[in-house]
């Protein structure tokens, strides 16, 4: 059985093994597979698995020996599922293995916008320290969590474990969610319909898919029901933020500060409007890259692809 990995680089820069698919067949591994390419390259390859390079209905049409595609990451939309349905053909993704990383990076995204810790460890190493009259100063200021709102938009795994962590710094939990499940609900956590998560919380936390829905949904309009100051964080999809929006907020001190580790385009366009604002951190989609996490993304893949094997294929999305 021939298995093809068409961007395999981020999951795995080096730091892990392929071998765990090597048990099930013949392993071509390519750091990352420009479009034009994915039907060469996949030939007739049975098992595909894919991160961001797009699986079309051309594709599938164009390799007709597919028989399973996986995903080397959480999101599918990627991949033409409807058409690998027509064709029987299994999508599995990768859900859960980034919950805790993800969590982790959120909370430090928060951090820094409290603290501005690099900035001022730059300071320190510049000097500015060493020249200061006063035994100490903040370029910034700075902000207590204890008794803050976090609103939680999509209450999912990673959206729970935020809630969680927001609790251990004293905030309150308000969360927006398609489904609720009472009994997460607590003494300093509950539901909210999105209009009031949006004028009570002091920081807004993305977590929810991407849905047609929610696409653009923090907007001019969502944002302008929001509290003066309020901290927007989104480590979930970058489509859910209207960009040129966000900047405007941002310039005029309505949202006091931003922290996203996703945008619409990545890489990030030189054009993006976000890039030239104040008091915005952008990291490189990297909240779900510890190794541990990597590690656990990597076992599930394997195990996924064992399933199919046995005739039992497990994380469908698309029958």
């Amino acid at each position: 059985m021939k298995i093809v990995i068409l961007d395999g680089y981020t999951e795995n820069p080096g730091d892990l093994s392929w071998d765990g698919f090597r048990k099930y067949g013949e392993v071509t591994v390519y750091d990352r597979t420009p479009e034009e390419l994915t039907a060469e390259r996949i030939g007739d390859a049975e098992i595909v698995y894919t991160n961001k390079t797009p699986i079309t209905r051309k594709i599938l049409e164009q390799c007709p020996g597919i028989r399973f595609i996986g995903t080397l990451a959480t999101g599918y939309n990627v991949v033409d599922i409807k058409a690998a349905a027509e064709k029987k053909i299994p999508v599995c993704n990768i859900p859960g293995y980034g919950t805790a990383a993800v969590a982790q990076f959120t909370m430090g995204l928060l951090l820094e916008l409290c603290h501005h810790i690099g900035a001022h460890s730059d300071s320190v190493k510049a000097g500015e320290w060493s020249s200061c009259p006063d035994f100490c100063y903040w370029k910034y200021p700075q902000m207590e969590l204890a008794g803050k709102t976090m609103g939680i938009i999509g209450f999912g795994s990673i959206g729970r474990e935020v809630g969680r962590l927001a609790q251990a710094f004293g905030m309150e939990v308000l969360a927006y969610s398609r489904t609720r499940r009472p009994e997460l609900e607590s003494e300093h956590c509950r539901y909210a319909d999105l209009d009031e998560l949006l004028a009570s919380s002091d920081v807004i936390s993305l977590h929810c898919p991407l849905f047609p829905e929610t696409d653009g949904m923090i907007s001019r309009e969502s944002i302008e029901k929001m509290k003066d100051g309020v901290l927007i964080l989104n480590t979930a999809r970058g489509p859910l933020i209207v960009e040129k929006d966000l900047r405007e907020a941002l310039d005029s001190g309505k949202v006091g500060g931003a922290a996203l580790d996703v945008v619409s385009r990545e890489p990030i366009s030189r054009e993006n409007p976000l890039l030239g604002a104040e008091n915005i951190i952008i990291t490189p989609h990297i909240a779900w890259a510890p190794k541990e996490s990597r590690q656990r993304l990597m076992d599930i893949a394997v195990d996924n692809l064992r399933a199919f094997v046995e005739g039992k294929p497990v994380h469908v999305v698309n029958f």
